[in-house]
């Protein structure tokens, strides 16, 4: 299509602009988001139980504009719960206070635990709440592709009620897009060739969306485009029934290399690569800002996401992430960001801009006062929500004042690449968005979760959830304690003791720990890898040993038997780090039968058992996640493809283990098959280099394990997708066998 044709088409008067207090507001009438809170109740609690609670959303609750949520037992009603709501966003948040505080039920990731009392108990006088900031907001842009990128409708579903019960109301709707952008840039005259070159495969289209990957892992099908296209008409309907206000995708300025071809005057410069890729896969062509073209694509997206899908006002783009600009120049930033907000009105006169601040955090010595001032400033104050991604452990208020008086959201990044491992900041989330908002001047609107990757540490999320909605912070020691009780279903002094050890322990990292997993167990072996832990790993043997002891009355509960598996298995991955450093001790001393030993343990008791324990529960296959992969195909052909982007996001990341190891899994199948085999090579290798006298070379071990890498990646191999074994039998087994081993430690280290 001629630009003078794509120019005409824009031209077209926009809607007018939304009157300010309209924006990001749930749009949904209140009977709707009424009927959607029912809906929720049902699916929930069964028809029976959610026939109990009588919900009722009037957006006039809200006071001053915050969402606001009552619970009450009126006397002779027919329900025995009255929930009142502001939106259907509170009424749901206020049934999950009902569910804790009165019912002692759970609802998490890795199961919930909703045994109810009958009758429903009734509501002591009446328990209110109100928000006491505009947003509680959900989701990283990085989520996308680590955690939700095979999920079907049924998954969704969970996730959006998930969301709806910890009061969140903004939320990034990004699935679907790559659809209305194949048609932008077919409208544009690229052909389909070169949309397939820039598009990247599934698992990684979340840098693809940012401007940091191009093609690896590609080309995308269009099935997969059309598919992912009637998904996001069911997220978004949700969503917006439930008062959740969805965040969509906007223009960056970031082109693929085909504009260039049908648009030879066009002003674009590439950027420098990303990560340790090269020009091959990274290295964007980012439109100058002044350049017309900008506006045209920008606003020529927006327009035909807008038309397919409504919207809510709010977008989200980020031109810089992890990527150096141009020029350090304030005016040039400006007029960045400026082009990037222009573009988003040309659509919708009223557009919310939301911006990730990881990009100032990422990289301090370019964003200086100047750059983030003017890259802020090139909007309208109020215009950009900028989420202060890091704020757990990096808060970036403090050193921009604020931002310089664009609202920002206290965000809780927490996880890096869907990691496992036992990590939390509760100290820091409980005292800091408090201290945010009391901060000088303070513009912060509200709070947000932005992990990486989701379905790990449930208690950190549900903390973060709850402090969303309180004025001060918590009792962090009561609250472990009723959590424990809600989530098991019963109190139990030996879980609850177990809690408390990994309150004070795991999730008690204070300062500027790292909260991604560095264990020797996920990183490719050398004899330099790092084992200092930020807390007292007999905390974790002694929590171990507790819940363990509490098997016999919880072992019913599926969260408890969750919660087992994930606390053996930190236990498993403390000891990994210990015979590594034995079998290090061993090289270094030249003890070839002491390396051996060690060495043996390790690779051919250690790790098998760690795989067999996660192979019991559904929650650690490796299995379950390549078959989802390949169930979201629509032929043989695009089974292998989402076969190889699962397997490689999990391992090497890119073609040559560019970001290697990042999204560390400890799953079983993986464990085994993965780094078992890495493990074994590294102990032959060590034993090998003792016996013959010939010194150790980590880059000859690296090209050697590589290939051991990759062959794990292109092997194919099927894995099961249901559990197998028993839980319980298979803990205690290892229980008995490693356990002596702890003791003897700790009365070493003690010594």
């Amino acid at each position: 299509m001629a630009l003078a044709a794509l120019l005409l088409l824009l031209a077209a008067a926009p809607a007018p602009a939304p009157a300010p207090e309209a924006l990001a507001r749930p749009q949904a009438e209140d009977a709707r988001q009424e009927a959607a809170v029912r809906e929720l109740l049902q699916r929930l609690l069964g028809p029976r139980a959610a026939a109990g609670f009588a919900v009722v959303v009037t957006r006039s609750l809200a006071a001053g504009g915050l969402d606001t949520y009552r619970l009450s037992s009126p006397p002779g009603a027919r329900e025995r719960v009255r929930v009142a709501g502001s939106s259907g966003v509170a009424a749901a948040a206020g049934i999950y206070r009902y569910l804790r505080e009165l019912c002692g039920c759970h609802v998490s990731w890795s199961g919930a635990q909703l045994r109810l009392p009958d009758p429903l108990p009734a509501v002591p006088g009446v328990i209110s709440a109100t928000s006491p900031n505009r947003f509680r907001y959900y989701q990283n842009v990085c989520t996308q592709s680590y955690s939700y990128v095979w999920w079907d409708w049924a998954r969704w579903e969970r996730e959006i009620d998930w969301m709806a019960l910890n009061g969140i109301n903004l939320a990034l709707a990004f699935t679907g897009q790559e659809a209305v952008w194949q048609r932008v840039y077919l409208s544009l005259g690229l052909n389909q060739s070169e949309i397939d070159e820039y598009f990247t495969g599934p698992a990684f289209l979340a840098w693809n969306r940012m401007g940091n990957l191009h093609t690896w892992a590609g080309p995308l099908p269009l099935a997969w485009n059309l598919k992912q296209l009637y998904l996001q008409y069911r997220i978004l309907e949700r969503m917006r029934s439930l008062g959740v206000v969805p965040v969509l995708p906007a223009f960056a300025g970031h082109i693929p290399t085909g504009v260039l071809r049908a648009f030879p005057r066009i002003n674009a410069t590439r950027l420098g690569s990303w990560s340790s890729f090269d020009c091959t896969y990274s290295c964007a062509y980012l439109l100058d800002p002044a350049d017309p073209m900008f506006q045209v694509i920008g606003t020529l997206f927006l327009k035909e996401l807008i038309s397919q899908f409504g919207t809510d006002h709010v977008y989200s783009a980020d031109t810089f992430n992890e990527m150096s600009p141009l020029s350090a120049d304030p005016a040039y930033l400006s007029a960045v960001s400026a082009a990037v907000f222009s573009s988003m009105t040309g659509a919708d006169p009223g557009a919310l801009w939301l911006m990730q601040g990881w990009l100032f955090q990422h990289q301090p010595d370019f964003w200086q006062p100047a750059q983030v001032r003017a890259l802020l400033h090139g909007v309208p104050t109020g215009r950009m929500l900028v989420l202060d991604l890091f704020a757990e452990s990096k808060p970036m208020y403090l050193r921009t004042e604020s931002f310089y008086g664009q609202p920002f959201i206290w965000c809780m990044l927490h996880n890096f690449g869907g990691n496992h491992g036992l990590f939390g900041t509760v100290e820091s989330m409980n005292q800091g968005p408090f201290a945010a908002r009391r901060f000088p001047n303070s513009t912060m609107v509200g709070t947000g979760l932005a992990p990486e990757g989701i379905e790990q540490n449930d208690v950190v999320y549900e903390l973060m959830s709850e402090l969303g909605w309180r004025r001060e912070p918590v009792n962090l020691t009561q609250w472990i304690a009723n959590y424990a009780e809600r989530r098991y279903g019963a109190r139990h002094a030996g879980a609850a003791g177990a809690w408390q050890l990994l309150l004070r322990s795991v999730y008690n990292c204070s300062g500027l720990c790292v909260n991604h997993n560095r264990s020797p167990l996920v990183r490719r072996p050398s004899l330099r890898m790092p084992t200092e832990l930020w807390y007292n790993k007999s905390d974790v043997y002694e929590a171990w040993r507790l819940l363990l002891g509490a098997a016999a009355e919880l072992g019913a509960s599926p969260t408890f038997r969750y919660d087992l598996v994930d606390v053996t298995r930190q236990a498993l991955q403390q000891l990994v780090s210990e015979y590594y450093l034995e079998i290090r001790q061993a090289f270094a001393s030249h003890s070839l039968p002491e390396l051996l030993t060690a060495g043996g343990v390790l690779v051919y008791d250690l790790l098998p058992e760690l795989d067999g324990l996660l192979a019991s529960d559904r929650h650690f296959l490796l299995g379950r996640w390549l078959e989802e992969a390949r169930a979201a195909a629509t032929s043989d052909k695009e089974a292998e493809l989402y076969d190889l982007n699962a397997r490689n996001q999990l391992t090497l990341w890119g073609p040559n283990g560019n970001i290697l190891d990042y999204a560390n899994k400890q799953l079983g199948g993986l464990v085994l098959d993965y780094y078992g085999v890495r493990w074994s090579l590294f102990v032959s290798v060590l034993a090998e280099s003792l016996s013959t006298g010939t010194p150790f070379h980590q880059d000859q071990f690296n090209q050697a394990v590589f290939q051991v890498e990759r062959g794990f990646v292109y092997n194919g191999k099927r894995y099961p997708s249901k559990p197998a074994g028993d839980t319980l039998e298979i803990v205690k087994k290892i229980f008995l066998k490693y356990y002596p081993r702890t003791e003897q430690r700790s009365r070493a280290g003690a010594a």
